[in-house]
């Protein structure tokens, strides 16, 4: 490959227009909200930037470590179930007949036809309590008992059917989340798959090992970057979700997103806000250098 210090017109022809976008739109605002971080309220809607830590010990209290806490685990779950119904999905996707493979991407990617805020309201048509989970839960009561009630067994199902609290607590947020951020699961581990040597699971099945035993000792380390990415890709949006939790969550489905909208807005309390803001910023940026130290260990190891 041609150096670009051949051609260095065209290098930076090509990077100045994204990196003054990022920096204009990116950077630069985030700057802002990093130094009314350090800011106190001194009115209804005046701050003054004095470089007090205040925001960032009162964003460390009980209270909001909890939130962050809980934040994390509802982001983790979410994220693990994700990885369990996309590892399927992608590989039988990548497994499919040249034909149909594209067919099947587009189903994967259809719901970014649609905007975040509609698909999220969809969900609770699906899961309020005369929702259609529970049409179809009271369809299967229907008729399991009228098969039993001939054998005398209709009792054990109750007089009638009584809906699932599916809707407005921690179980909505969780479902919400996979929903949402399931193709962003599927498309990184499509694409290792997609990429993945067979002979190596040849190899396998014709040494004795079984199917389940190949998933696990080869598939699944080869397509570990996938896996990486995916996760990466789920839980860095669901730590931050509040859009989400709003709509499907109660009054204890609060995450750490909602109270940094409620600051924001609300509250009116931008110093504090941005501190919590930072704080999450920098549990992403943990994330994302464990990350990026895990893929640097691993490509030492294959040296």
């Amino acid at each position: 490959m041609e150096s670009w210090r051949s051609s260095p017109w065209v290098f930076w022809t090509f990077l100045l227009p994204g990196t003054l976008w990022l920096v204009l739109f990116f950077l630069v605002p985030l700057g802002f909200v990093w130094v009314l971080a350090f800011g106190e309220r001194v009115g209804p809607v005046e701050i003054q930037i004095t470089w007090t830590l205040d925001n960032y010990r009162q964003a460390l209290e009980p209270i909001y470590l909890g939130l962050f806490w809980k934040s994390f685990w509802i982001a983790a779950l979410a994220t693990a179930i994700c990885l369990l119904v996309a590892f399927p999905v992608a590989l039988a996707v990548s497994f499919a007949e040249e034909r149909i493979k594209p067919l099947l991407l587009m189903l994967v990617i259809l719901p970014f036809w649609t905007n975040l805020l509609i698909r999220t309201y969809a969900m609770i048509a699906v899961l309020r309590t005369r929702g259609y989970v529970n049409f179809g839960l009271e369809y299967l009561w229907t008729a399991a008992k009228a098969l039993l009630t001939p054998l005398g067994l209709g009792d054990l199902l109750g007089e009638r059917f009584v809906p699932l609290e599916l809707l407005y607590n921690n179980t909505a947020v969780v479902f919400g989340i996979v929903y949402v951020y399931l193709p962003f699961m599927v498309l990184p581990l499509y694409a290792t798959l997609e990429r993945l040597d067979r002979s190596y699971l040849e190899a396998s099945l014709d040494l004795g090992a079984s199917q389940l035993a190949t998933f696990f000792r080869i598939t699944v380390p080869l397509a570990w970057p996938g896996i990486l990415s995916g996760i990466i890709l789920v839980f860095i949006p669901a730590l931050g979700t509040f859009l989400i939790s709003d709509l499907l969550g109660g009054p204890d489905s609060q995450l750490i997103g909602n109270v940094i909208e409620r600051q924001f807005k609300a509250a009116n309390n931008l110093p504090l806000g941005s501190a919590l803001s930072f704080l999450l910023l920098y549990v992403t940026f943990a994330v994302l250098a464990a990350r990026a130290w895990y893929v640097g260990r691993r490509r030492l190891g294959d040296v």
